[in-house]
């Protein structure tokens, strides 16, 4: 499901009598959250989005996160790596180039060793994206998908949601992913 929302700044208004409609915010304004482009939850504790910014800095702190998984050949953006300092998030970065025909395909070990920290309880909550969040973390959660026993189509369909037309060799890669995922079963979700 893809969640879209627009920040914006609300007066508290009044009555006729002049007392504040709701007096928790007397006299403050209201600001709406905004949450990173492409968000969605994929499961409890698990959460995937485009590459966050500052405007989305205040909502990834009401998730409370303990790490991000960071998808891509580009090197993590300094905002982002101060603001996991300041918030004592790990950053655990896999440098990903997306499918490419014919010649460039997603390592399927990176994606495994990505899933391991998915799969693992003591990373939660945690939040995959890569920079739109379309392509490579819908490869990572279709594969995700697959080790939960979900259906092609239903993999597929949500996969499809996220990602638009460029579809093909992504299908592909989720359909011939092998399913080793060597995760600690001590660690694993509820969920799994």
């Amino acid at each position: 499901m893809n969640i879209s929302f627009t920040s914006v700044t609300v007066p508290t208004t009044t009555n006729s009598d002049d007392s504040p409609r709701n007096s928790s915010n007397a006299g403050e304004e209201v600001k709406v959250m905004v949450p990173p482009l492409n968000f969605a939850m994929v499961a409890p504790g698990v959460y995937r989005s485009g590459h966050p910014n500052r405007q989305n800095f205040p909502f990834l702190k009401k998730l409370e996160l303990k790490s991000i998984i960071y998808l891509s050949s580009d090197d993590i953006r300094e905002e982002l790596d101060q603001f996991a300092r300041e918030q004592k998030i790990q950053i655990f970065h896999y440098r990903i180039d997306g499918n490419k025909e014919p010649f460039v395909e997603i390592d399927e070990k990176k994606i495994s060793n990505a899933l391991v920290k998915v799969l693992d309880v003591r990373n939660h909550p945690v939040l995959i994206h890569c920079n739109k969040g379309k392509h490579r973390i819908g490869c990572l959660v279709g594969c995700l998908r697959k080790l939960q026993k979900w259906s092609m189509t239903s993999i597929f369909d949500e996969y499809r949601r996220f990602a638009g037309t460029k579809v093909l060799p992504d299908q592909e890669f989720i359909e011939i992913f092998s399913e080793h995922v060597p995760y600690d079963p001590k660690f694993k979700p509820a969920w799994l």
